[in-house]
């Protein structure tokens, strides 16, 4: 079973829950499954929609991967002591990533101490403070952590994460298949798709 924990809290940016959501729900694998976890039973993003989590911070302890979003909440979430206390992440048993500014969280948490990371373009001087080197690269991964930088660099976050979890088959599948119609579109028909999706369920590992 794969168990994937998507960190959400106030003011955080909706296009990195909802693009995380939405791709790693394309996954259609025995016994995967996807949280929305929170410190409440709901919080609302950036352009105030109610978001309701399925479960409390504290299961991503437990997850087989963990996703950070980003948004203005992150710097309040990384001075909240008693909530990055919650956290007892371990990297040799877990994938842990970020998206932009959920970077400052894994900084905090110490996972990326001596490590390269990235993420926002505004964001740089305070990761930089917290004694993280970022690099502008849209994905950095070292073993079992990775971050990302811009909203749309989450493709290659959750392609990181899919393909270690499922297989590159639903890897490919889940990123080419939001491609834009005339750059370079992986199915020419809904038959392809059909088939397509049968070749990622009979060869997925997990």
């Amino acid at each position: 079973m794969s168990k994937i924990a998507i960190v959400i809290f106030d003011d955080f940016t909706d296009l990195d829950l909802f693009l995380m959501w939405d791709l790693l729900n394309r996954v259609k694998v025995p016994d995967w499954s996807v949280k929305i976890l929170g410190s409440s039973d709901a919080h609302v993003s950036k352009t105030g929609i109610s978001i309701a989590t399925h479960g409390r911070i504290e299961e991503a302890n437990t997850a087989d991967a963990v996703l950070f979003v980003s948004g203005g909440g992150t710097r309040a979430r990384i001075a909240d002591e008693e909530w990055l206390a919650t956290f007892k992440l371990d990297p040799a048993k877990q994938m842990i990533g970020s998206i932009c500014s959920g970077a400052l969280i894994l900084a905090k948490l110490g996972l990326l101490d001596g490590k390269t990371a990235t993420t926002y373009p505004t964001v740089k001087p305070v990761l930089e403070s917290l004694g993280v080197t970022v690099v502008e690269e849209p994905f950095v991964g070292h073993g079992s952590i990775a971050t990302a930088g811009g909203c749309l660099a989450q493709q290659y976050l959750i392609g990181w994460m899919v393909e270690h979890l499922a297989g590159g088959n639903w890897c490919d599948l889940i990123l080419k298949s939001i491609q834009p119609v005339g750059e370079g579109l992986f199915f020419e028909d809904a038959e392809d798709l059909t088939k397509l999706y049968a070749t990622a369920s009979a060869t997925a590992n997990v």
